[in-house]
């Protein structure tokens, strides 16, 4: 697990930004932590009615994000857990949520958090999903890190005028 290196992020408002999370329901208490820690991050970046929709799996993240994307959200936050497995079925389900959701920020020019935690056992998801005891709070990482990257978007498609 990471944890080390990560940056010293100004919580900024953004009040006025349109932000929708997607988030898969395999693995419950992982899921609840994720989506937890996002709401602690809205609170902080002052984020107000976040949409909040939810879908079966980690796969299906990138064509629900794109569908939010396309109504005009600043924001989307995808959230989702894949725990490996005796199977390849990891390395599809994680390649296709990652290449997914970036095409879904570069068609769209929107920022995506990636809050999709890969992992090898329960145990790590659970280190990472924000909840009591946890070392990480990838939820609320991966929004603020959205949060930001909408911010910056704005200044940039506005020509840094403001």
């Amino acid at each position: 697990m990471s944890g080390a290196g990560a940056p010293t992020q100004p919580v900024v408002d953004c009040h006025d930004l349109r932000v929708a999370v997607v988030a898969a329901t395999w693995h419950d208490q992982v899921m609840e932590g994720l989506l937890a820690g996002a709401e602690r991050a809205f609170a902080d970046y002052r984020v107000e009615a976040p949409v909040v929709v939810r879908v079966p799996g980690t796969f299906e993240l990138p064509v629900v994000a794109s569908a939010l994307a396309a109504q005009g959200h600043d924001a989307v936050i995808a959230l989702g857990v894949v725990i490996r497995g005796g199977t390849p079925h990891f390395e599809y389900v994680c390649s296709a949520a990652t290449d997914g959701l970036t095409r879904v920020a570069l068609d769209h020019t929107v920022a995506v958090g990636f809050g999709v935690l890969t992992c090898d056992d329960d145990l790590q998801a659970l280190d990472r999903a924000g909840l009591a005891g946890s070392r990480e709070d990838k939820g609320y990482e991966a929004t603020a890190a959205a949060l930001l990257t909408a911010q910056t978007l704005k200044r940039v498609k506005r020509g840094y005028d403001a």
